[in-house]
């Protein structure tokens, strides 16, 4: 993926309206997000419904897909972000907000074949610098999660009869990756 040297600053980026393909701004630079392709896109519907189904009934937390996430000096956009409940931006009448100027507490991404692992990685690692609890870096091509905690260690699960490791608030989601590959098959 190629930045494209930007003119702007992040405060002036954020006022462009948006456009797909997504954005980022990441130190001084404009990075374009890869559009969505199947296996991406199918693990994150699965992913948002099945974390949506035991933390937002209880209002514990909200998994949102492709949301603006803009904090420090970076825009980011993953593929999936989970606020927990009272950290959800809320307009004067109640609603959900529109912007959120906070980094997740878990931050989801499902690399796509063009994209780089690094640069990936790198915002994971940026995210837990600013409070997110957890990370994962989903690769369907190498069959494996990397699980990024608080103090930046990494932990690859491999095994699909592993469970995926979740932050305190999703506890109760119980998911192993071979759950995770089971989603991908339609047949």
């Amino acid at each position: 993926m190629t930045a494209i040297a930007p003119s702007l600053s992040l405060e002036a980026f954020l006022q462009q309206p948006e456009r797909k393909p997504y954005r980022e701004y990441s130190q001084g630079k404009i990075i374009p997000k890869p559009m969505l392709q199947g296996r991406h896109s199918r693990i994150q519907q699965k992913l948002i419904t099945a974390i949506n189904a035991v933390t937002e009934p209880e209002k514990m937390a909200l998994a949102l897909p492709e949301l603006r996430c803009s904090f420090g000096d970076r825009s980011l956009v993953p593929d999936i972000a989970v606020f927990r409940w009272p950290r959800i931006p809320l307009t004067e009448n109640g609603e959900i907000g529109d912007r959120f100027n906070a980094a997740p507490d878990w931050t989801i991404e499902i690399l796509s074949p063009e994209e780089s692992s690094t640069r990936v990685a790198s915002n994971i690692l940026y995210c837990l610098e600013h409070n997110t609890e957890m990370g994962w870096l989903i690769d369907a091509k190498e069959r494996l999660v990397q699980v990024f905690d608080g103090d930046r260690r990494i932990i690859s699960i491999e095994q699909e009869g592993d469970l995926l490791p979740t932050p305190e608030f999703a506890q109760s989601l119980n998911l192993s990756l071979g759950t995770l590959w089971n989603w991908l098959k339609l047949g």
